[in-house]
């Protein structure tokens, strides 16, 4: 019910996940990152835990594979997940459970993870990797937002429709550098997702420097603020 798209970017060091579903608030649950760690997409039928769990041991020193493997050997009903993970150095990791819903599809490209189920194509998410492999030195938001939007448009979406959509990156700073939520929409959430790109990627930077030191911070545009 989900398709999703994990990745790293050599160039930043930025982490992130792009994904959606028919659910609802799919960013609640599924899309985990850390700063300097790793990015992890935990779906299917989803265990939020996997996520933390897995990011835990690569902080620990254990590659994308090796956390992977760890967790889903103490995991209670590994059959019903699918999970992804991307490191800090750009390893991948992949586990889809033996009970994975539908028609489901995986693929491990450079420095991403494409990974779906109850699927219209099994080709999406190839076309998701591949995308983001075109995309290649800008920035890893907006890559992982126009993978996504490739699978949808070009790829067949899923067998019904989608209705939530997330999009979290990190950056250096132990908080999120994008964490954008469509919760519902009763149309289509990545379009959703694309208008709330568009409006913050221009503040984006802002909202950092508004933390780390305000003094320096651009104005904030509100009433009072001189």
């Amino acid at each position: 019910m989900t398709f999703s798209i994990t990745g790293h970017c050599e160039r930043t060091g930025q982490l992130g996940v792009a994904i959606t579903t028919s659910s609802i608030a799919v960013g609640s649950r599924c899309p985990w990152v850390r700063a300097g760690v790793g990015a992890v997409a935990t779906q299917n039928v989803t265990m939020p835990s996997i996520g933390n769990d897995v990011l835990d041991r690569i902080a620990a020193g254990a590659d994308a594979q090796t956390a992977l493997d760890a967790v889903m050997a103490e995991e209670k009903f590994p059959d019903y997940r699918q999970v992804a993970v991307v490191d800090h150095r750009g390893n991948t990791a992949l586990f889809t459970g033996g009970k994975t819903l539908g028609r489901h599809a995986e693929v491990i490209g450079d420095n991403c993870v494409a990974a779906g189920n109850l699927l219209s194509d099994k080709m999406l998410p190839q076309i998701m990797a591949d995308r983001f492999a075109a995309t290649a030195g800008t920035d890893l938001a907006a890559r992982l937002l126009g993978a996504l939007e490739a699978g949808l448009h070009e790829g067949g979406g899923e067998e019904g429709e989608v209705h939530s959509a997330c999009l979290l990156v990190a950056g250096e700073t132990s908080w999120p550098l994008v964490d954008l939520r469509v919760d519902w929409a009763a149309d289509c959430p990545i379009a959703a997702l694309r208008a709330l790109w568009e409006a913050y990627e221009p503040q984006m930077d802002d909202y950092v420097k508004r933390a780390l030191n305000p003094d320096a911070a651009p104005s904030y545009g509100v009433p009072g603020d001189l």
